[in-house]
């Protein structure tokens, strides 16, 4: 049995005032303020276009910690978190890879909460293990928290020769009182990571296969370098979302948003007010 997050207490932070709501969801290793300058963006200069709410999922950013990964739990989790913001209204869900999977199993599981749907780099399917992080886990875990004296010490001594990578994994890192700690749930994500093939983080949840499709529309953006998303994937997610239109960015990797954020703020406007 999974142990669920506790649904009412995801941290979230606000953008804008008015207009649609629109929820980001980050990936693993992110939290919700990876997206501040894209929601500050849709939101427009006077914070009138669109109200946008980023979400730290659980195990992540300062949202609570469960003992066990499910895609199930963590959409629960972020749904119970958008009734309790917006009682009775629809959202864009705006979702990148592990927030892309999550956003997918929401609109499946809650359909009536989503009015549309945007996954960026990635699809409906499991990806057999988390090889490609296991590096950066092993970074995170070597790291001596008990050693460090300032966040430039833990700069110094983290081993990971991508500057953009570095920032981004160290932004976990938060200092309480002399000691620091991760604030990312990086023991469940280690554990997961070993069980390989068998990783529930990497798979696709097969109880949702069996749910009706998602019918409202969906963009679906994929990076031009980016392995993420592959020709053959678009029969599944049409078979889930058959309202599906893919946007791929050239030049654009995984981290589509980071890479591209102009484009990837001009399509989320056009699709946020476009006809329904």
């Amino acid at each position: 049995m999974t142990s669920a997050p506790d649904q009412a207490s995801l941290n979230t932070l606000s953008v804008g005032t008015a207009g649609p709501r629109v929820a980001f969801l980050h990936g693993l290793f992110g939290q919700g303020r990876n997206w501040t300058q894209i929601a500050k963006a849709v939101s427009g200069p006077d914070g009138s276009d669109a109200q946008c709410l980023l979400v730290d999922m659980p195990d992540h950013g300062r949202s609570p910690w469960s003992q066990e990964f499910s895609l199930d739990a963590y959409a629960d989790a972020v749904a119970a978190t958008l009734r309790a913001a917006a009682p009775g209204e629809s959202w864009m869900v705006v979702g990148h890879s592990l927030g892309g999977k999550v956003s997918m199993v929401l609109a499946l599981r809650h359909p009536e909460l989503v009015g549309r749907l945007v996954v960026v780099d990635i699809a409906p399917k499991g990806y057999g293990s988390l090889e490609r992080f296991e590096g950066y886990i092993r970074e995170m875990q070597d790291l001596p928290l008990a050693e460090l004296e300032s966040r430039g010490d833990a700069e110094a001594r983290f081993d990971e020769p991508d500057p953009g990578v570095k920032a981004f994994l160290l932004q976990n890192l938060r200092r309480e009182g002399q000691s620091w700690r991760w604030q990312v749930n990086l023991d469940l994500i280690a554990a997961d990571a070993a069980l390989g093939v068998d990783s529930r983080i990497a798979d696709w949840p097969r109880d949702v296969d069996a749910l009706p499709a998602y019918e409202g529309p969906v963009l679906w953006v994929a990076g031009g370098d980016s392995r993420y998303i592959k020709r053959e994937d678009g029969d599944r997610m049409r078979r889930h979302f058959p309202r599906t239109r893919l946007f791929t960015i050239k030049g654009a990797g995984h981290w589509v948003h980071t890479d591209a954020p102009e484009i990837i703020v001009t399509a989320l406007r056009r699709f946020l007010h476009a006809p329904r």
